[in-house]
């Protein structure tokens, strides 16, 4: 947002990073999991993009750092796609390992690896958990292999959890019957963000950004407010939407933000078939091997020029998946 925007509404900071809006759901969700990752189990928090989730996955790391009864590793790799096995057990070793990390020697050996980190989780006395952010693009033989891992470790006393976070595609794609040695092991949350707190958000997300004496009703109109939550979904959305309306308002000179300014700026096009897709973790290649069909049928899917009878089978196959439409 426009600095001159913020000045001229009396807000102090823009809407992104505002601070920690929790609702009972995040709670239960964090609770959940931190008791879940202490006893040996592959773990899924799935959730829509913009929902939250890496600050939800902060939470989580905050409190078991905080608990101290697990020994947390994470993978900082960027490219999951890329991702294979070998660099998630050398996040292991980087995070495990005691002293400095410019120390740390991983056998190249795959055999001897496995063996040592075997022996160094074993020195830890705590079950460990392997955090993965983005996991929805993790290769199916990375997921068999982790749960392989998990088992070897097993063998040895050694409890071994996996912490995967990512799109619905994620879980989805864990439910598919050629999936089930992993799917049928694996605990899953669906993580809903704000949820039906959605109007309290946009209220509170106002209050925090407003500069001291500037009540939320000399920003944005109540119908406006209104307009946003219902509309909207996640904090992504709604925090974008907010910062079009306060700059569309600037322009017209409009104090507080009303509901045509709202209207103005919402997305026409934002629960339109694509964009629920890929709020979901689909693009047109992933799209293209969950329906087992042609990339040129999943572009006219979701252009809507593919014909009828065809549009009505894939629309079947994608809500038999698991995917809102």
């Amino acid at each position: 947002m426009l600095a001159d925007v913020q000045s001229s509404y009396g807000l102090a900071r823009p809407f992104q990073g505002a601070g920690n809006f929790e609702t009972e759901h995040q709670r239960t969700i964090v609770r959940e999991v931190c008791a879940v990752v202490q006893t040996g189990r592959l773990v899924v928090v799935s959730g829509l993009v913009g929902s939250g989730k890496t600050h939800l996955l902060r939470r989580i790391e905050d409190e078991l750092a905080r608990a101290g009864k697990v020994a947390v590793a994470k993978s900082l790799a960027v490219d999951k796609r890329r991702t294979s096995l070998p660099s998630l057990i050398e996040a292991l070793f980087y995070d495990l390992s005691p002293g400095d990390r410019a120390q740390v020697k991983i056998p190249k050996q795959a055999e001897r690896r496995e063996r040592d980190l075997r022996d160094l989780m074993k020195k830890g006395k705590r079950p460990v958990v392997l955090v993965v952010d983005e996991a929805h693009d993790l290769h199916h033989k990375t997921l068999t292999g982790l749960k392989r891992l998990m088992e070897v470790v097993a063998d040895a006393g050694v409890l071994l959890s996996v912490l995967l976070v990512g799109h619905p595609r994620l879980r989805n794609d864990l439910r598919r019957p050629q999936m089930e040695e992993i799917g049928y092991r694996t605990t899953t949350f669906d993580y809903e963000g704000i949820g039906a707190a959605r109007r309290d958000y946009v209220t509170w997300l106002l209050g925090a950004c407003a500069t001291e004496g500037v009540k939320v009703a000399d920003l944005m109109d109540e119908d406006a407010i209104d307009l946003l939550a219902d509309r909207l979904r996640t904090p992504l959305q709604i925090e974008m939407h907010l910062t079009l309306a306060f700059e569309q308002g600037f322009r017209m000179d409009a104090r507080p933000v009303t509901v045509g300014i709202v209207e103005q700026v919402l997305s026409r096009a934002i629960d339109d078939l694509e964009p629920t897709l890929t709020r979901n973790g689909y693009d047109a290649s992933s799209l293209a091997g969950q329906l087992n069909t042609r990339p040129s049928d999943v572009r006219a899917f979701l252009a809507g020029t593919l014909d009828p009878e065809r549009t009505q089978e894939l629309t079947e196959q994608l809500r038999a998946a698991g995917v809102p439409l």
